[in-house]
């Protein structure tokens, strides 16, 4: 029994998180097509690509594909990012 409004709230809620990461997960990554189905290597997938969209983000990347496109250009932006040293 929850008031229109509170149930609106859930609604954009719900929706902010799909918007938010599995939209980018689709189509960044093309989740969907994968062909990664087997034993728990799906839930291993999933919490990469987290891990990823989650780091490029608090690093202020807002566009996600543009993150990964520069962090590809160079092996050693990603472990940078993760606070990895290179030497």
């Amino acid at each position: 029994h929850a008031h229109p409004t509170r149930v609106a709230t859930y609604i954009r809620n719900h929706w902010h998180i799909e918007n938010r990461l599995h939209w980018v997960r689709d189509v960044t990554y093309t989740e969907d097509a994968s062909h990664v189905r087997t034993g728990n290597a799906p839930r291993v997938m999933a919490s990469l690509r987290n891990l990823a969209i989650n780091t490029l983000r608090h690093h202020g990347w807002n566009n996600i594909a543009q993150g990964l496109r520069h962090m590809s250009r160079n092996p050693h932006r990603p472990l940078t990012l993760l606070g990895i040293p290179t030497h």
